[in-house]
């Protein structure tokens, strides 16, 4: 296993996830099929999403949100996988952050003209749990900065089996992604599985 530390509180695991985990993320995308969700002002999404974990993070034109149940089926989403969850926790805890008991696990699903403009993760209730990023199939041109927009930023590939931590000071950095790049996976095609693992609520 090849560590890299990115930067503070930034952690890249090279190639960590391996196949139980893709194909029981591909197991949820069965069960709840990913969709372009819209925006608060009323875009449509680049990246089709679903989740899976006691709680599943939504947006709509109401907001962005933590929900328990699938808003198109009025159903409880998916149960997280063991493979997947076990992965998150044993991640972050290599990285520095122990105990980490991931409640969503946001599934979004790339094309090769799919983006994700800079952001921060900040819906959640607990800020002091990392965010755990898991990528899978082609690679992705990512980019990361600081807690506040217009600062220094650097950018690598997430590739196949990649996992990404970041938490304390990087917690609410602003991240996303600047492109997909060419290529096609064998089990994925022309597309990029990202499993993005978050703790909402704080822990009792």
């Amino acid at each position: 296993m090849t560590r890299l530390a990115v930067g503070p509180g930034i952690t890249l695991f090279k190639a960590l996830a391996g196949d139980e985990v893709l194909l029981a993320a591909l197991a949820v995308i069965e069960a709840c099929p990913p969709r372009r969700m819209m925006t608060p002002g009323g875009k449509s999404m680049s990246v089709a999403m679903t989740n899976c974990g006691p709680l599943g993070w939504v947006t709509d034109r109401d907001g962005y949100r933590y929900v328990a149940e699938d808003p198109l089926t009025g159903e409880p989403w998916p149960a997280m996988p063991a493979p997947m969850a076990l992965l998150a926790t044993e991640a972050a805890a290599a990285a520095g952050f122990p105990g980490f008991a991931p409640e969503a696990c946001l599934v979004n699903l790339y094309d090769i003209e799919s983006r994700m403009g800079a952001h921060q993760d900040r819906d959640e209730q607990d800020r002091a749990a990392p965010i755990v990023s898991v990528s899978f199939g082609l690679a992705a041109r990512f980019r990361i900065g600081g807690t506040s927009r217009g600062g220094m930023t650097r950018s690598f590939l997430l590739e196949h089996g990649d996992v990404l931590v970041f938490g304390g000071p990087a917690r609410l950095a602003y991240h996303g992604v600047d492109r997909i790049l060419p290529g096609r996976h064998s089990a994925l095609g022309e597309r990029r599985l990202n499993l993005t693992f978050r703790r909402v609520n704080e822990a009792r």
